[in-house]
C-alpha cells in the first residue's frame, strides 16, 4: 500500500465515444498522486481498446488489463482492485465524470473526519453533457439508513484501506454497488458526505438499473445474500421498509433537480 496514493477504478465495455472524458476527468484532477486502474471486459469495440492503448503509452499513472472473456462489471471492478496499489480506493465508471478538485476535497475531507469511507452530492446529466437534475448527498449515512435503500452514488465514493483493508464487490447480477457499500459500512458503521456535487453521472435511457420495478428480484437478493435474511424476512424488509424510503427519495430528487434547473435558465 502507498500511503496517499488514490487507486480509481474503472471497468470498460463498448464506450468508446464517451470514454476520453471519462478518463481525462480523473487524469487531470488537482490531486495528482493517483493511478487510474482499468479492467477492460473483453470489449468488442476497436475504438475504445484503442483508446485505452493510447492512455496506457501517454500517462504511467494509467493502467490497463484486458480479460480474456466477458466476466461482467463485478469482476472486471475487482480485477482493478486486486491490482491497486494505493491507500485509498475510489470509482468512476467509463460513462461517468468528475469534477477537477474531487479527489482533493474528498481526501482532505476524510482525513478532517478521521473516518474511512466518504462521498458527495452529484449532477445529473445526459450523453450529452446536458444537464438534468441534481442529487443531494445526506451528510452522513450509517449501516442502518443503508440496508433501508442506497443512498451513496458510487460514482462519488472513496474509502481508506489503512483501517479495515479492500473490499471487493458482491459478485450479483444487480444491485453490486449498493452490496458493496453494505459491506463496507458492516465494518466502518458511518459515512461522511460532502454536499457540494463533486461528479457527473450521466443517465443512458437502455440502463436496465434505472427501471427500478424490474429489479425487485435483485433487491431481494441483496437482502438474502448479503445480509442473509431469509426470503420472507426479505420480502417484508423490500416492501415494508426499501419501497417507501425509495420513494421518498425519488420524490426528493425531482424537487431537488426542478429547482436546481430553474437557477440553470437563463430569466
Amino acid at each position: 500500500m502507498k500511503t496517499d496514493l488514490v487507486s480509481v477504478i474503472m471497468p470498460t465495455y463498448n464506450t468508446g465515444s464517451i470514454l476520453t472524458e471519462s478518463i481525462d476527468s480523473i487524469l487531470n484532477q488537482t490531486y495528482k498522486n493517483l493511478e487510474l486502474i482499468i479492467t477492460d471486459d473483453k470489449s468488442d469495440d476497436e475504438t475504445t481498446l484503442a483508446i485505452l492503448r493510447s492512455y496506457m503509452l501517454k500517462d504511467k499513472r494509467v493502467k490497463v488489463f484486458f480479460l480474456d472473456e466477458n466476466k461482467g462489471t463485478g469482476y472486471a471492478r475487482n480485477n482493478s482492485i486486486k491490482n491497486a496499489q494505493g491507500q485509498y480506493i475510489a470509482f468512476c465508471d467509463s460513462d461517468d465524470k468528475w469534477f477537477p478538485d474531487k479527489l482533493e476535497r474528498q481526501v482532505s475531507f476524510l482525513k478532517q473526519k478521521g473516518g474511512c469511507l466518504t462521498y458527495s452530492s452529484y449532477i445529473l446529466c445526459d450523453l450529452h453533457n446536458n444537464e438534468k437534475g441534481i442529487v443531494i448527498s445526506p451528510k452522513k449515512v450509517t449501516f442502518g439508513m443503508m440496508k433501508r435503500d442506497n443512498k451513496i452514488g458510487c460514482l462519488t465514493l472513496l474509502y481508506d484501506t489503512q483501517q479495515y483493508g479492500k473490499f471487493y464487490f458482491p459478485l450479483l447480477r444487480k444491485r453490486q454497488d449498493w452490496a458493496l457499500l453494505l459491506t463496507i459500512l458492516k465494518k466502518c458503521t458511518v459515512a461522511y458526505g460532502i454536499q457540494k456535487p463533486l461528479a457527473s453521472y450521466r443517465i443512458r435511457q437502455d440502463s436496465l438499473s434505472r427501471n427500478k420495478i424490474s429489479l425487485i428480484k435483485y433487491n431481494l437478493n441483496v437482502y438474502n445474500k448479503i445480509l442473509g435474511y431469509s426470503h420472507a424476512k426479505s420480502c417484508l424488509y423490500f416492501f415494508l421498509v426499501f419501497l417507501p424510503c425509495y420513494f421518498v427519495k425519488v420524490t426528493k430528487v425531482k424537487a431537488t433537480s426542478n429547482r436546481y434547473m430553474k437557477t440553470k435558465r437563463p430569466i
